[in-house]
Order: C-alpha cells, then sequence, then structure tokens
C-alpha cells in the first residue's frame, strides 16, 4: 500500500522525468531546423555542380563526344557489383525509425548485393536481425558541423569499395520527412549517373549568352565534379535522415509528455486522497485522546 511520503517521492521523481523529456524536446526541435538548414544550404552548391556538368557536357557534345560518364563509377553498360548505404541512428527514444530503415533496406537487399554498410548502431542491430551481415559500420556525426568530413569519410569508402571490389552502382536508404509523416523511407542512386540525368544536364537552359571556358582534362573534370555530386547527394541523404530521426524524438517526447502528465495528474489525486486520509486518521485521534482524557477526569 502506497503511503504519503512513498506518493511525495514518486511525485518528485516524475517531476524530474517530466523536466528530461522537456529538454529533449527542446532539444530534437532544435536539431530539426538545424538539420533542415544544412539541407537548404547544400542546394546552392549543387546547382553549382551542376551548371559545371551542363557547361562540361554541352562543350563535349559541341566536339561530337558521347555523353557518358568515363571515371569508371559513372559510365552505363554492363552490370556493375552493387553496394548498398543504409542510413539509420546511433540513439534511441525515437520510436520505430530504425525499424522503418531497416525494413526498407531488407526489402531491396537481394543475391546481387556484394558490399553493405550502414550509418548508426541501432539500425546495423535491427538488419542483423534480420540475417543481414553489414560490411561496414559508421557511428553518425554528432552535430551539423561533422557533416561535412563524415560524408568525406563515406566518399572514401565508396572509392575504397570501387578500387578493392569492384562496386560500381552505390545505392542509399534512409528516412526522411514528407508531410505529416516523420519517417518514410526512400531509396535514392548514388552511383552511376543515369544517362537520362546526363541528358537532362545536357539540354538544361544555360543562363549567360555563352558557355564557360576550363583548362583542365575534359576527363578528370568530369571525374571532379562527378565527385561533388556525389558529395551533395550524401549530404543531403544525411540531412534528412537527421531531420527524419529528430522529428521521430520530437514526436515520441511529446507522446511521452502527456503519458508524464496523465500519470502525474493522477498521482497528484492520489496524494491529495492519502494526505487528506492521513489529517482524517490524525483529527480522530486527537478527539478519541481528548476524549479518553475528558472521560477519566469525569
Amino acid at each position: 500500500m502506497e503511503t504519503l511520503e512513498t506518493l511525495s517521492d514518486t511525485l518528485e521523481t516524475t517531476g524530474d522525468i517530466q523536466s528530461i523529456v522537456r529538454t529533449m524536446k527542446s532539444l530534437a526541435a532544435v536539431s530539426i531546423r538545424q538539420y533542415e538548414q544544412a539541407e537548404d544550404a547544400v542546394s546552392s552548391y549543387e546547382e553549382t555542380v551542376n551548371l559545371g556538368l551542363t557547361a562540361l557536357l554541352r562543350d563535349g557534345r559541341a566536339r561530337g563526344l558521347a555523353l557518358s560518364g568515363r571515371d569508371g563509377r559513372a559510365a552505363g553498360g554492363d552490370a556493375m557489383r552493387k553496394g548498398l548505404l543504409v542510413i539509420g541512428s546511433d540513439r534511441g527514444l525515437c520510436g520505430r525509425y530504425n525499424e522503418i530503415v531497416a525494413r526498407a533496406a531488407t526489402d531491396r537487399i537481394g543475391d546481387d548485393l556484394d558490399v553493405l554498410a550502414v550509418v548508426g548502431a541501432r539500425a546495423a542491430a535491427r538488419l542483423e536481425a534480420e540475417g543481414q551481415q553489414i560490411d561496414r559500420l559508421f557511428m553518425q556525426p554528432g552535430s551539423v558541423a561533422g557533416m561535412t568530413p563524415f560524408v568525406g569519410e563515406l566518399i572514401v569508402e565508396i572509392d575504397r569499395w570501387a578500387r578493392e571490389r569492384g562496386i560500381g552502382a552505390v545505392s542509399v536508404v534512409h528516412n526522411r520527412r514528407e508531410g505529416r509523416a516523420r519517417a518514410v523511407p526512400t531509396e535514392r542512386a548514388l552511383l552511376p549517373i543515369s544517362d537520362k540525368d546526363l541528358m537532362g544536364l545536357a539540354n538544361a537552359p544555360w543562363r549567360g549568352p555563352g558557355l564557360p571556358f576550363f583548362r583542365m582534362d575534359p576527363p578528370r573534370l568530369l571525374s571532379w565534379l562527378l565527385r561533388q555530386r556525389l558529395f551533395v547527394l550524401l549530404y543531403r541523404a544525411l540531412a534528412e535522415a537527421l531531420a527524419s530521426e529528430h522529428a521521430t524524438r520530437l514526436s515520441a517526447m511529446q507522446s511521452a509528455e502527456r503519458n508524464i502528465k496523465e500519470r502525474r495528474e493522477d498521482l497528484m489525486s492520489a496524494y491529495r486522497q492519502k494526505r487528506q486520509e492521513t489529517i482524517t486518521r490524525e483529527m480522530l485521534d486527537v478527539i478519541s485522546g481528548f476524549e479518553a482524557v475528558s472521560g477519566s477526569q469525569d
């Protein structure tokens, strides 16, 4: 049976948990905005990269060259060895976030997959529970400032796949926010760049009166621009995934806050009732004692 002291301790503990939940909710809301701003910021750089590709492809077409990537990874043609990158979470308290992305990745993993890399220990644990073998596990960057070097690390790893294992086709699976949904699984092809995308870039309208000049060897310049395009795609995927994670965590914290509030109200009601019972019992003891003393004096 709960006493007044145990109810008081429980109320104090519930208040502490409520304070923690509010802090986590505020941090999640701030983080969502930061990663959304990071996604917006990379859009300007993506436009610059696309303009470079448009200029290079138009110049090549004017000289009668075929529209095709020549850096090995971006070339079309025969079937290539495949790699998959899955972006999940290292931290919990984000509902079914990792379950959703792990299930989406499992649906896309076939017998022809050669390399599986995962960002986030919890997503990796989900995939391993499904019987998938993880070739490389990455820990998430802890902040927006850590995203750029982290994406550079991913690109180095993809380069290593191409050199050592002959991987030519790489995709990424991650969650993103879509409307009111907080975690919608999405797949993007990172490599190779498709002929359709090349044609779209080559036929994109040019804003100036003439194409710019360049001195770098065209194949080397194409390779560099495709590498920057890969950077943009990975950076955006990571930003979208982290924004989705914090949005899911914010929703979980809002639900927890509502449950804690209801629990606290129930505890307060029980505390008041127990306190009233205690006061009533003490008053009855005082009255009984007074009556006993008065009776003995008579």
